[in-house]
């Protein structure tokens, strides 16, 4: 069934036509409700039939053209001007107390992180919560010897005058032991 805007527009018009031409009392409310109907249908018709149209209009796809590949002549290989030569490490001679090696990993190469290291795990908890109870530490109690620790120890040690027996492992014993004990 073709509808056309120009046949909707006809059927509009007619059925306004004859619903004022014959009296409003003259026909039944079923007879009023079916023109209503025909009038609907036939302009959803038309709708459907115009959306159809623009869907199978004919859509033109961008036209794909070919780039012949052009050769570039690959850039120029660059050699290494600088060789990297060996250096031995700079040892400095005279050590501080409580610095660390210059081959070591930091605060726990210190000889005081190795003797807190083999303490058992609640000794070394222990040991924190002295130096926590003492108000030194402010970590986390977890048994590791990290800065905070490192820092409450040699801060502990130096208030009670013991900070050179940290150089020694006997020295850092007897510290963690007076912490625990």
């Amino acid at each position: 069934m073709l509808l056309t805007s120009k046949t909707i527009a006809f059927a509009t018009a007619l059925s306004l036509t004859l619903g004022a031409a014959v009296p409003a009392h003259a026909w039944g409310r079923n007879e009023q409700n079916f023109l209503k109907g025909v009038a609907a249908a036939l302009i959803v018709g038309a709708i459907v039939h115009e959306g159809q149209k623009t869907r199978n209009a004919p859509q033109t796809a961008p036209k794909q053209t070919y780039r012949q590949p052009v050769y570039q002549e690959p850039a120029p290989r660059q050699t290494r001007q600088h060789q990297p030569r060996y250096q031995e490490p700079k040892v400095k001679t005279g050590r501080v107390i409580g610095q660390t090696s210059p081959y070591g990993s930091g605060v726990n190469d210190t000889t005081a992180a190795r003797v807190f290291n083999r303490y058992s795990y609640a000794e070394r908890i222990a040991i924190q919560r002295q130096l926590a109870r003492f108000g030194y530490y402010s970590g986390t109690l977890d048994g590791s010897f990290g800065p905070r620790t490192h820092q409450a120890v040699y801060e502990f040690a130096r208030k009670a005058g013991k900070q050179q027996a940290l150089a020694s492992s006997s020295g850092a014993y007897r510290v963690y032991d007076a912490l625990l004990g």
